[in-house]
């Protein structure tokens, strides 16, 4: 067979890159998947109200989206590889330090600061980081995937971490997760690449090879620079809304408060925990398939579906709680998970089409707001259940809030064509 070239057939190396990657942030998932199984536990044990322990929760992540934008630039300054090894570090002593409290501004420290600032180095800006500097096609595609990393790390942790709590209690987990954390270090400093100009190739899809860009100093000025360029366009404060309601309605409210809702209604807590692990099986088929269907469609119209399909199936969960899983329950958790952050390749999308090469520290700004939305709903759901008994008006205000998003998406306008920058 004289006619064929066998080095065509070879996979590049940005796939490698893009596979250590999402292995990472599988170990990294872990500590996502706790806060939810830890509020009944710490409650029982220190007497601590829901509300107390959301606001714990509500600082993790708060900062979990504040450092992103900042975690990008110090990415373009020190490396992918450096930041990321010490954001697991942090995320693993944080973790760790939880066995010894005793107080609830301790809980405070560890996971909301610690924790908090370990996992926002380790937020979506670094899956938009290696998608840019890696892939120049394909794009859509591999941050669908990176983002259904996520889920995979709660597919994997969530139902073992549910059966720790379950049968020895929070702390077995919370070094479960220390442990889970630390593990991934050794792959990251060995196998994770910052460049493809490192190794000497180009970025998939690139026509021409692609120097290694020069290390950004100020970092933190750098990320204030690109958000006070950003806010001065309409297209961030939408995108910045949408994802905030995107936060709210997944991190905030369902990662955080579905478990012991359902606990309200009569569920065991590891029964419950399996259905958001069914949720992280079916978060990666929608994460990834957005990531296709954002390579072929517009992204606006997909994030207006995506949020109005997450409104309407809000408004129904309150009806579907109940003391033993269900097939309409069923069909909630699977249509969820298709849709939990399906959202994420579009708002990438049209990041990088309004904001070029800056686009990592804008969304990392996107992220933060993400997050914010998801800390005040952890913070607000505590507060709704203990003053109302229920979680009932928490779920009808985020359908709404769902709603107001798929219209807010619907009015971000295209780039023009034109290099100009748009300003309105």
């Amino acid at each position: 067979m004289s006619g064929r070239k066998p080095t065509r057939a070879r996979v590049h190396r940005a796939w490698f890159v893009a596979a250590v990657t999402f292995v990472t942030i599988i170990g990294a998932a872990a500590f996502r998947s706790v806060p939810g199984l830890f509020i009944d536990p710490l409650h029982e044990e220190f007497g601590w109200s829901r509300g107390t322990i959301g606001a714990a929760v509500s600082v993790n992540l708060a900062l979990y989206g504040l450092t992103a934008p900042f975690a990008a630039a110090l990415m373009d300054r020190y490396g992918i590889r450096k930041v990321v090894a010490v954001a697991l570090t942090v995320i693993a002593l944080g973790s760790g330090l939880t066995v010894w409290m005793t107080a609830a501004w301790q809980l405070m420290l560890c996971w909301g600061l610690l924790v908090g600032l370990g996992s926002g180095s380790m937020a979506l800006a670094f899956a938009a980081t290696v998608t840019n500097r890696w892939f120049t096609e394909r794009r859509g595609l591999v941050s669908g995937i990176l983002t259904a990393a996520s889920a995979s790390g709660q597919l994997i942790f969530l139902p073992v971490l549910s059966w720790i709590v379950d049968t020895h209690h929070w702390r077995p987990a919370a070094v479960t997760v220390a442990l889970a954390a630390l593990a991934v270090v050794p792959f990251v400093w060995l196998l994770l690449h910052d460049h493809p100009a490192d190794i000497g190739q180009k970025p998939y899809g690139a026509k021409e090879f692609v120097p290694k860009p020069e290390p950004v100093p100020g970092a933190a000025r750098r990320a204030l620079t690109v958000l006070s360029s950003a806010v001065r366009t309409g297209p961030f404060w939408l995108l910045a809304g949408t994802f905030a309601i995107c936060g709210a309605s997944t991190n905030g409210l369902i990662q955080t408060h579905f478990v012991p809702a359902s606990h309200d209604h009569g569920m065991p807590i590891t029964t419950a925990a399996s259905l958001l692990a069914v949720i992280g099986v079916f978060d990666v088929v929608g994460t990834v398939a957005s990531g296709w269907f954002t390579d072929r469609f517009d992204s606006r119209r997909l994030l207006a579906v995506y949020y109005a399909l997450r409104g309407v199936s809000l408004l129904f969960l309150p009806i579907l709680l109940a003391p033993s899983v269900h097939p309409p329950m069923v069909f909630f958790i699977v249509f969820y998970g298709l849709d939990w952050v399906a959202t994420v390749p579009p708002t990438l999308a049209l990041c990088r089409e309004h904001y070029g090469d800056d686009s990592p520290i804008v969304f990392g700004w996107v992220l933060a707001s993400h997050q914010v939305g998801a800390a005040l709903v952890a913070f607000l759901g505590g507060v709704a259940r203990d003053t109302f008994g229920s979680y009932d008006v928490v779920w009808y205000a985020s359908g709404a809030l769902c709603a107001a998003a798929a219209l807010m998406a619907l009015v971000i306008r295209r780039r023009p064509v034109a290099p100009a920058l748009s300003t309105a």
